[in-house]
């Protein structure tokens, strides 16, 4: 077995069921987060559009990771979910500096590492990853990627050519895939911000022809 997950993108609509359910389950600490719905403002106005791309660990293949934690804290589990042992972590934080994804946090009331771990616990019980419920459309499909049959595998191979990872260049083989992802959605520095930008004077410019 080996445990993947995969977002459709085309029908996220960014309304953070995921987010909410995910900090609620796993008692995710206030500023930080195991997944997070990142938006990005596309296209110039009147032509634009909002783009929203759910963000967590990747559980790669061949995780930074997990070779770096001299404790062995971050380890595989046999269905193949990168997991944290909070009794072994001894704070270095050397999987935050390791991982390409930024996935990883401190949480500062234990002071050891924790990211999102597919909810193993629920997943151990016969049980979906809170975020999979939550969603109302459907858009996170989580399941065995070397099963053909689960939904998952279905779902890749009936959008083959459609399928991406975030930063392959990497070499870490995730098992956390995007349908309908484009640059913006999966690479930060396909989007920047407009030059000369600045919401303090943009504020203070609406203020004045309010008459505030």
């Amino acid at each position: 077995m080996k445990l993947g997950f995969l977002v459709d993108l085309s029908l996220c609509m960014g309304c953070k069921g995921c987010e909410v359910s995910c900090k609620v389950e796993n008692e995710v600490p206030v500023g930080m987060w195991r997944l997070r719905v990142k938006y990005v403002d596309v296209g110039t106005f009147p032509e634009t559009k909002r783009t929203f791309t759910p963000l967590r660990c990747n559980h790669c293949e061949n995780a930074p990771c997990e070779r770096i934690c001299p404790v062995s804290a971050l380890h595989y589990l046999e269905n193949g979910i990168v997991n944290v042992d909070r009794e072994r972590c001894i704070g270095c934080a050397g999987c935050v500096m390791a991982c390409p994804y930024g996935a990883i946090y401190i949480d500062p009331e234990t002071n050891t590492a924790d990211k999102c771990t597919y909810c193993a616990h629920r997943v151990a019980g016969g049980m979906m990853p809170a975020c999979v419920v939550a969603c109302p459309v459907g858009a996170n499909v989580f399941g065995d990627l070397d099963d053909p049959t689960s939904h998952i595998s279905e779902y890749i191979m009936q959008n083959q050519g459609n399928v991406k990872v975030r930063k392959p260049e990497k070499n870490t083989h995730p098992k956390h895939f995007y349908v309908a992802g484009g640059e913006v959605n999966l690479n930060p520095l396909a989007s920047r911000r407009e030059e000369g930008y600045n919401l303090f004077n943009n504020i203070t410019h609406l203020k004045h022809i309010g008459g505030h």
